[in-house]
């Protein structure tokens, strides 16, 4: 379990990556890097309550066990967006 949570927090940096990239391709300012950091938020949160459910759903754990490693998965690239966003916009 402990991989799958590492791989999937990757998988959000690795997009998160990709959403950057895109604002740079966008124009490199400074609202471009916004609006990447706007829209990269609710579809990693969205990716994470999937991931959410297929725990609960296919996995077999219960929604207390996957609550935390929901917290977990979404939090770590959400905070490096916020950080990527305060760092890109000044």
């Amino acid at each position: 379990m402990a991989m799958h949570v590492v791989l999937v927090i990757g998988g959000g940096i690795v997009l998160l990556c990709l959403f950057l990239l895109f604002g740079k391709l966008w124009g490199g300012a400074a609202p471009d890097f916004a609006l990447a950091v706007k829209l990269f938020i609710p579809i990693w949160a969205l990716i994470a309550i999937i991931n959410l459910w297929v725990g609960v759903t296919r996995a077999g754990y219960s929604m207390r066990e996957e609550l935390p490693i929901l917290v977990l998965v979404f939090a770590t690239p959400a905070i490096l967006a916020g950080v990527a966003f305060w760092r890109l916009a000044r």
